[in-house]
């Protein structure tokens, strides 16, 4: 069978909620009821055939075709199946993700990965602010599974990240790991200003030095054997931290000033 696929025929006006578009929601339904859901779209709703056109049988692999940044919440609360989008994506790709896999092959906005619980998201390009933190109103970020970004995050990754791991292969903005509770979170470019700000526990790993904040407590250089083990599992992945192999960082601590027990490991400290 091949993809359930939704082709973008119209320039949107205002940014859609296509949250209903997911392989869960759609298994159930016919070609002619997919097209009559209702999308809301400023303070309207329009109907999915008004905005797509719609081919295809397979309800368990999505693709979004002709894609644009208009299009929000791709994939939000997803538990089963494949999204793929050939283009960009807008806010909230991937949203309470529980489950499955979301293959942008362009770039998104803010808050992807926002409350994600598991599965597997990767942005071929870019993406905006708050990559993997919570939503308004929650106190708890991403909770579990894997997001890869080839290119570069926005400011605030992880914020109030609870769990799972963060691999950006670019830069990351201002205040990288802030507020995050638990997880790991790898950049290979330059991160902005206060990476680790009021950080509690959890890991930020740097390939690049970071201008750090006074209450980032500098342990020194160690040799980390556990971290062959974390390396050994991105063996698989299709990424440059595939490729990353080392045991000697530099070790930072802290928040210091919220009584922090995370770390900022840079792994520049391997020529040290």
């Amino acid at each position: 069978m091949t993809a359930l696929t939704f082709t973008l025929q119209k320039t949107l006006r205002f940014a859609i909620n296509c949250s209903a578009l997911t392989p869960n929601h759609l298994a159930d339904k016919s070609l002619a009821e997919i097209a009559s859901i209702m999308l809301p779209y400023g303070k309207n709703q329009l109907r999915v055939d008004e905005i797509f056109s719609i081919s295809g049988e397979n309800r368990q692999v999505i693709h979004f075709k002709n894609s644009s940044a208009a299009l929000n919440y791709l994939g939000a609360n997803m538990s089963s199946g494949e999204i793929h989008i050939a283009g960009d994506a807008g806010a909230y790709l991937g949203f309470g993700l529980k489950q499955g896999r979301i293959h942008c092959h362009g770039s998104s906005l803010a808050f992807a990965a926002c409350n994600m619980q598991n599965g597997l998201i990767q942005i071929d390009g870019n993406t905006g602010d708050f990559l993997g933190g919570a939503s308004a109103g929650l106190r708890k970020g991403m909770c579990g599974g894997l997001v890869l970004v080839k290119g570069n995050a926005g400011d605030r990754v992880g914020d109030q990240m609870r769990r799972g791991l963060i691999l950006i292969e670019g830069e990351a903005g201002d205040y990288c790991a802030s507020r995050m509770i638990a997880g790991t979170i790898g950049v290979l470019g330059q991160v902005g200003s206060y990476a680790g700000f009021n950080m509690r526990r959890g890991t930020l790993l740097l390939a690049k030095p970071a201008e750090l904040h006074a209450t980032m407590q500098n342990c020194g250089t160690h040799t980390l054997p556990f971290l062959s083990l974390m390396f050994k599992s991105f063996a698989g992945l299709d990424s440059k931290f595939a490729s990353v192999s080392t045991q000697r960082v530099q070790r930072f601590v802290g928040d210091a000033a919220c009584m922090g027990q995370g770390e900022i490991l840079l792994m520049s400290a391997n020529n040290a």
